[in-house]
């Protein structure tokens, strides 16, 4: 019974901490349309913050269920839960599962944000190269690199 009361202790804790993660996705969205870094470092900061403890917290979680009966091998933990008739912790469960997705997506957005920017960037520095009209060929990773040097533009 223990058990049951610190897993839900610590899904209330993962399900606040997420509400605060997308917040902060969100302000990150914002600033990645200014371009100002400083407040960018920060939320990072704070995402890396928030990320650690519910890494902890899941460590914590498998422990617990496991010391309740459940097998890792066995499937996903809130089929467990459920099984178990424990509807409540599967309710707290499923809402901290639904915030996270829904962070995962916020996350995946202005992931693509920031590579439409670096692809931006790189168009730039090869306009200032003299790199601009060069063909280009796709890496590995789907990346553009220019197949030869280009003509300077200028020389210090």
């Amino acid at each position: 019974m223990a058990a049951i009361i610190e897993l839900k202790t610590l899904l209330s804790e993962d399900i606040r901490q997420l509400e605060t993660l997308a917040e902060l996705l969100n302000q990150e969205k914002q600033l990645l349309a200014s371009s100002d870094i400083a407040p960018l470092q920060e939320i990072t900061a704070q995402k890396n913050n928030i990320l650690t403890d519910i890494r902890e917290r899941a460590k914590q979680k498998i422990r617990l269920l496991v010391s309740m009966g459940y097998r890792p091998d066995a499937g996903e933990p809130s089929r467990f839960i459920r099984a178990g008739g424990m509807e409540d912790l599967y309710q707290l469960w499923k809402t901290a599962d639904g915030r996270l997705r829904a962070c995962q997506e916020l996350n995946q957005n202005n992931g693509r944000v920031v590579g439409h920017l670096q692809k931006r960037l790189t168009r730039l520095t090869d306009i200032f190269r003299g790199a601009s009209a060069q063909q280009k060929l796709y890496g590995a990773k789907g990346e553009q690199t220019s197949v030869s040097g280009g003509n300077i533009l200028a020389s210090a």
